[in-house]
């Protein structure tokens, strides 16, 4: 039986209500207990001033194989994973072929167990080929192990289907991610609708083709009693429709990329095709009330969108290249720098949204350090500053938006199934 003490850590767990000083044991795979025990173990990590935190969950991340394994791999992907502290990730459908047949399932957990970094879990097509037309065989997608169906990065325009997505995954107890975005509205965009694009004549994205879309969305999932993730916000209208629609006890959630709690619309001043995201970078007043709903917990998670392009496809340009960043090793420093630094959050609100929000969304029993869960932890040190430099990073892509800049914080070991990986 192996056996490690992480001792004099900062030791956060929302699931358990712990804030406090004290040691984690772990024994062979599982977590023994959180206590100011210290006991002998074979492996002794000292966390004097860092944070110990149940391994990282996250949402929304693009591994892109098969079919496009020059953006990302899921060995890479994965890798990045690891480095930027997470534990598990949740792979979205976005490859060629779509991950909707239970083939593609197993495809993808094989390729993870192969690459042994971190746990992967599988978010489906809700509809065939992501085509919006057709539901998935939602039915033999769970049992080839789907944990949540959707047609990431493609929003699920069509509000019937939607309606029987919602419907169907109520049998199995599984949500429906959808992307607030009216591609009526945002069709040919290229940034947020505001000043900035106007001065720039870059062709613009409105606030209102998010705003309508989690109207609709959120209408439906009031209507059928089924779960709904918005996977992506950035808009204040969303934040406040998201927050009546709680308060009617709807089983929506909602979660946030870093970009969009980070950096505004001006950023694009730079024509770089790195800052082409989607959402788009918005403007301050949006990004303040993102803030305030990550605050009050009308945003219930923070997910890191990841999203790589290989170098040559983001060398076009800004009009013609496509969507996305990386964000998996920055995420952190992100928060850190953006959030915590400037006293808008502190890590003891900002932790939930990144283990145990998530892990209950997809119903996986993660994001916990209660005795007899996995052995999944992630130390971070919070005042570590660092420099992003693409050509460190795991990741197969560098299309990053913070390439050159200090952050502060990092995952200082992360530890999966009760193995040191990073």
């Amino acid at each position: 039986m192996s056996s490690i003490l992480i001792k004099n850590g900062h030791v956060i767990d929302a699931s358990q209500a712990v804030d406090q000083i004290g040691n984690v044991r772990i024994e062979d795979d599982k977590i023994v207990s959180v206590s100011a025990s210290d006991e002998p173990a074979d492996t002794v990590i000292d966390a004097t001033g860092k944070i110990v935190s149940p391994g990282l969950v996250d949402l929304h991340a693009q591994l892109r194989e098969p079919g496009w394994e020059e953006d990302e791999t899921v060995q890479s992907g994965t890798a990045a994973a690891v480095a930027g502290g997470f534990t598990t990730i949740a792979c979205t459908p976005d490859t060629d072929p779509p991950i909707d047949t239970p083939a593609a399932v197993q495809f993808v957990q094989q390729r993870a167990r192969r690459a042994d970094n971190c746990n992967v879990v599988v978010i489906a097509c809700a509809s065939k080929g992501r085509a919006g037309e057709e539901l998935s065989e939602i039915g033999a997608l769970v049992e080839a192990g789907a944990v949540a169906f959707g047609d990431i990065s493609n929003p699920i325009s069509n509000p019937e289907l939607l309606r029987r997505a919602l419907e169907y995954t109520q049998m199995f107890d599984k949500p429906v991610f959808n992307r607030p975005e009216m591609i009526q509205l945002s069709r040919d965009g290229v940034m947020h609708d505001g000043l900035t694009s106007l001065i720039l004549g870059l062709a613009p994205i409105p606030a209102e083709a998010e705003d309508v879309m989690a109207a609709r969305d959120i209408r439906l999932c009031e209507a059928t009693g089924g779960r709904l993730h918005l996977t992506s916000i950035s808009c204040s209208g969303t934040v406040e429709m998201l927050r009546r629609a709680k308060l009617r006890d709807v089983k929506v959630t909602a979660g946030i990329c870093p970009q969009n709690f980070s950096l505004t619309d001006e950023t694009l001043r730079s024509f770089d095709s790195n800052c082409k995201v989607n959402p788009p970078l918005r403007s301050a007043d949006h990004i303040e009330a993102c803030v305030e709903g990550l605050k009050d917990g009308t945003i219930d998670v923070i997910s890191s969108g990841h999203a790589p392009r290989a170098s040559e496809k983001k060398m076009r340009e800004l009009t013609h290249a496509p969507f996305g960043v990386i964000s998996l090793e920055t995420l952190l420093g992100v928060v850190g720098t953006y959030l915590v630094s400037p006293g808008k959050l502190t890590w003891a609100e900002i932790l939930p949204k990144l283990t145990i929000n998530p892990a209950n969304i997809l119903g996986i029993n993660k994001g916990t350090l209660a005795a007899g869960a996995d052995a999944d932890v992630t130390i971070i040190d919070p005042d570590l500053q660092w420099k992003v430099d693409p050509s460190q990073m795991q990741s197969n892509s560098s299309n990053t938006l913070f390439t050159g800049q200090t952050l502060q914080g990092k995952a200082a070991h992360v530890i999966v199934g009760g193995r040191v990986k990073f």
